[in-house]
């Protein structure tokens, strides 16, 4: 049972966890993600400061470990000359004192001796410490260089995706939304040249139908019969005929058989003394 619920847990939180990264701004991730990575440098600073002041505090120790060794080898040096002086003079309580005093400077040398070594030891490691904590200040610091010059390409590499997004809705928006309420330009022009199709399907038909060269005769024919009126105006002007080649004389022509036609049409006049009226 404790198996489960924890299974249960486990999988509600990965959850929530995806969900929230999924809704989440990248924008302030990433913020948070450098903010992260300075706190962190800031942090091993730190540390390295603590490891180099260890270094510099051994250092120091060593060094005032070596000036007490120095003094105390003078001083442990002086006593026994004192020492061998008191001997030679004969004076057996200055010799007890003095060598007394030598022998105490001796002991305290030992033990100066000993934590010599010990904070030499200890100034050794320190200073390894100090070495790699400023060689991790140092990577780490590279790192972090690197990623505040990365930030401002992933920053705008976001905007970009952002606008090609928003270009990418609106795109999609006008093809889903045209046609619907107005039509697109390629039904516009489908429609157009149905239209100018049709159109000129009709204009053929209608050339070749019998109307049409019906139509074309009776525009022929009054053509005609316009230029033989005007062939006999001129004829009654006394002016030369205007047309000339083929199709003027053929006009000349037909001009000609009109007034023929006509003058035969015409009633012929008849005397009147010749012949017998009826009585009243």
């Amino acid at each position: 049972m404790f198996k489960a619920l924890k299974r249960w847990w486990k999988y509600w939180g990965a959850k929530v966890n995806a969900s929230f990264n999924e809704k989440a701004d990248p924008k302030i991730q990433l913020e948070q993600a450098i903010t992260e990575a300075q706190d962190q440098h800031r942090r091993l600073k730190e540390q390295a400061a603590n490891v180099i002041a260890n270094q510099k505090q051994a250092e120091m120790r060593l060094n005032r470990s070596m000036a007490e060794y120095e003094k105390l080898n003078g001083n442990a040096r002086q006593a026994v000359l004192m020492a061998d002086e008191a001997t030679k003079s004969g004076d057996e309580k200055k010799v007890a004192e003095y060598t007394q005093a030598a022998e105490a400077f001796a002991n305290r040398l030992i033990s100066v001796e000993r934590e010599i070594e010990e904070t030499k030891t200890m100034v050794l490691q320190s200073s390894q410490a100090s070495e790699q904590a400023k060689t991790a200040v140092q990577q780490n610091a590279s790192a972090l260089q690197k990623k505040l010059a990365e930030r401002q390409k992933l920053l705008s590499q976001l905007d970009q995706a952002k606008m090609q997004e928003e270009m990418n809705k609106a795109m999609a928006t006008l093809s889903e939304t045209v046609g619907e309420d107005v039509p697109t330009f390629e039904e516009v022009r489908d429609k157009i040249e149905l239209r100018f199709a049709r159109a000129k399907g009709a204009q053929e038909l209608t050339g070749e139908s019998v109307e049409a060269r019906m139509l074309e005769v009776e525009q022929a024919a009054m053509n005609t019969e316009a230029s033989a009126r005007l062939a006999q105006i001129r004829s009654e002007l006394g002016l030369a005929p205007a047309a000339t080649g083929t199709q003027g004389d053929e006009l000349l022509k037909q001009a000609e058989q009109l007034q023929q036609a006509e003058g035969a049409a015409k009633p012929q006049p008849t005397g009147g003394g010749d012949h017998n009226q009826p009585g009243t």
